[in-house]
C-alpha cells in the first residue's frame, strides 16, 4: 500500500485542508456546507468525524474522497490538489488509494460476498487471489458466509463483508460515514474493534464520520463539527 506524502512540521500527512469552503447552490437558495475549515491528517492515524446531521461531516468525507471539489480553499491529499486535479487523477485516487464505506448500500445485491470482493478488487486494479479472499472473510468473521448475497445477511454481517470489500481493495486510506449507525452497540463495538485492529496492522489512515460520541471516541483523535466549522479537535 504505497500513499504520495509529503512532509508538514517534521510528520507525513496524508491529507492538509487550508480555508475549505463547499457552497451549495440551487436557484437563488444557497447552502453553506463547510465555513474555512483547516485540517491536517497524518498518515497511519484513525480519525473521527463527531457531528449531528448537517454538520459537514459527509461533505468534508467527499471532499476527502475526491468525489467532490472545493468551492474555495485547498484539499491535498499528498501531493495531489483534489479541488484542482484532472478527472482522471481523481480517478486514480478514488480507485486506487482510498476505500469508502458509505452509510447503505456498500454491496451489490445480486453477488455474493466473495465476488462482491473481487469486483472492489477489480475495480481497484487488483486481483483477489482466492486464499486471500478466505483470509479476509475468517479475519471479519465470515468465514463461512462468503458464497451468501447481502439479503441472506445480517445487519451485522453486511457491515463486515463491506469491511471485507474495503480490505480487498488494499486502499491505504479507508473513509466510512456512520459505519455503526444501523448496528445494535455490541455489534458495532465488534466492527469498531476489527476497524481498527486492520488500522493499526497495516498503518491504514481511517477517517469515520459519526454522531455517536462513543463511536467517535475509539478513534485516537477526535474532530467535531457544528454549521461548517471544526469547534474542537483532541487527541492531536
Amino acid at each position: 500500500m504505497v500513499v504520495s506524502t509529503f512532509g508538514f512540521g517534521g510528520s507525513k500527512l496524508a491529507y492538509h485542508l487550508t480555508s475549505v469552503m463547499r457552497i451549495y447552490r440551487e436557484v437563488d437558495v444557497e447552502t453553506i456546507a463547510l465555513r474555512g475549515v483547516d485540517l491536517d491528517i497524518a498518515q497511519g492515524t484513525c480519525v473521527s468525524l463527531m457531528g449531528r446531521s448537517g454538520s459537514g461531516k459527509s461533505t468534508l468525507l467527499g471532499l476527502l474522497a475526491g468525489m467532490d471539489r472545493p468551492s474555495a480553499g485547498r484539499v491535498m491529499y499528498g501531493e495531489i490538489d483534489l479541488g484542482r486535479a484532472p478527472e482522471p487523477a481523481l480517478q486514480h485516487v478514488r480507485g486506487r488509494e482510498v476505500g469508502i464505506m458509505f452509510q447503505a448500500d456498500n454491496l451489490a445485491p445480486f453477488l455474493s460476498v466473495i465476488e462482491n470482493m473481487s469486483l472492489a478488487a477489480e475495480l481497484a486494479g487488483r486481483t483477489m487471489e482466492v486464499g486471500l479472499s478466505g483470509a479476509i472473510l475468517d479475519r471479519v468473521g465470515l468465514g463461512r458466509r462468503g458464497d451468501h448475497r447481502p439479503g441472506q445477511l445480517s445487519g451485522g454481517e453486511q457491515q463486515r463483508a463491506a469491511l471485507a470489500c474495503l480490505v480487498a481493495t488494499e486502499a491505504p486510506i479507508l473513509l466510512m460515514d456512520e459505519p455503526t449507525a444501523e448496528l445494535d452497540s455490541r455489534t458495532a463495538a465488534g466492527v469498531l474493534d476489527l476497524v481498527l485492529q486492520l488500522q493499526q496492522e497495516h498503518r491504514l489512515t481511517v477517517v469515520l464520520a459519526t454522531h455517536d460520541p462513543v463511536v467517535a471516541a475509539r478513534a485516537e483523535r477526535v474532530v467535531t463539527l457544528a454549521s461548517g466549522t471544526i469547534t474542537d479537535d483532541r487527541g492531536t
